[in-house]
């Protein structure tokens, strides 16, 4: 008996020993692979250690299929890195600094690729929570900087899921965190195309977010023109007048010089002031715009005549359209009671109203042309602002 109870020990005893020694083997083959410096050797080795591990409970399991899935290595494919993801998430216990590495890295393939959309959105919005919680701890894994690094990239992620998944509006908001985190220009492109289709979808105030940090950031004609664009829709006329004029000294438009103008236009009503620069910029329109040439030249005449009173241009056109009126009643006046009469058959008293009625028809004849003389002197000057607008524009 004594000597079967031995021999059970013992064998007990080799049992556990070649455990151990399996289990050591097994972890010296992680660090080895995991100390390797380069990079296809390490993947590969991590590679034959799951293939030899995986499924069998080891605690290094879900650490080798995280750092398979951030670890850049030489001829990874989206679908490995996601499958890795996936496996490492799916048996839990990881640390939040790696833990939120790889839902990062899970959720920018799934967003890019416009796979997994709702997956990709939790796994952001859980990285941002994450990030909150630990940013200010010292013991979370990583620096503060590193956290709130990790929530930008998760609020981008977030965004480009957003926005593949047709919520435009969603989508600005996480883009706008993401760039007041990480200033990245990038970003700021993101931002221009949400900010104009949700511009074309008439969604001016979430435009004009987008916008405010496009022209600001990346100070481009595009930029700038839709901010003012979307400040003139949200009826921020001189915010709108600023950035329009600084996209005109970046690129003459029509569109654009003709805006500056009914702005100006408008504002002469109260500060006449603004009106020589706005009738510059109606002019320039009217050469620069073909869909509002007509109205630009218009205004500009009609803004250029009321402002210039001393011309009195529109009393003389309404004094000439009055003289040529009586003008022409008399004259029809005179034919009815003259026009079929001979010479012989009139009277001395018909002489005589003919004489004044002939007179008359005359007086108002020069004080007519006298008028038009006037009139085309008021007009060869606002003629004169046409012809320095062309040589300005040289057209």
């Amino acid at each position: 008996m004594r000597k079967t109870v031995l021999t059970t020990l013992i064998l007990i005893v080799f049992i556990n020993a070649a455990l151990s020694a399996q289990t050591s083997e097994s972890d010296q083959a992680y660090i080895k692979a995991m100390s390797t410096q380069d990079p296809t050797e390490k993947a590969q080795l991590l590679k034959e250690w799951l293939k030899a591990n995986a499924g069998k409970g080891n605690q290094y399991e879900k650490y080798a299929y995280a750092e398979l899935c951030v670890f850049p290595y030489p001829g990874k494919t989206p679908e490995e890195l996601t499958e890795y993801g996936e496996k490492a998430l799916a048996l839990g216990g990881l640390d939040d600094f790696t833990q939120s590495r790889v839902m990062i890295t899970t959720a920018t393939i799934y967003s890019q690729r416009g796979q997994n959309l709702e997956k990709a959105k939790a796994y952001s919005q859980q990285v941002i929570q994450t990030a909150k919680s630990n940013k200010d701890k010292d013991s979370a894994g990583a620096s503060a900087a590193q956290w709130n690094h990790f929530m930008g990239i998760a609020y981008y992620t977030n965004g480009i899921a957003l926005e593949k998944g047709r919520d435009p509006r969603g989508s600005l908001e996480s883009y706008i965190n993401s760039y007041n985190i990480l200033k990245d220009p990038q970003i700021a492109n993101d931002l221009k195309r949400v900010g104009k289709n949700l511009y074309d979808f008439k969604f001016y105030k979430d435009a004009e977010k987008a916008f405010a940090i496009t022209a600001t950031a990346l100070r481009d004609y595009p930029s700038i023109y839709l901010y003012a664009k979307t400040l003139h829709r949200n009826g921020k006329k001189d915010d709108a007048l600023k950035y329009y004029k600084q996209a005109y000294s970046m690129q003459k438009s029509g569109d654009v010089s003709y805006n500056i103008g009914i702005i100006l236009a408008a504002n002469a009503e109260k500060n006449p002031s603004d009106a020589p620069e706005a009738i510059n910029y109606l002019l320039e329109a009217s050469f620069l715009s073909p869909a509002n040439s007509q109205k630009a030249m218009q205004l500009a005449e009609s803004l250029y005549f009321n402002h210039n009173k001393e011309l009195r241009y529109n009393e003389i056109v309404k004094e000439i359209q009055k003289m040529t009126k009586d003008l022409e009643d008399l004259t029809a006046d005179y034919n009815k009671r003259f026009g079929e009469k001979k010479e012989e058959d009139l009277t001395d008293t018909d002489k005589r109203m003919m004489k004044i009625m002939e007179d008359d028809i005359e007086t108002l004849q020069k004080s007519i042309e006298e008028l038009v003389v006037k009139q085309q002197a008021a007009l060869d000057k606002f003629k004169k602002l046409i012809d320095d607008t062309k040589k300005r524009l040289g057209k």
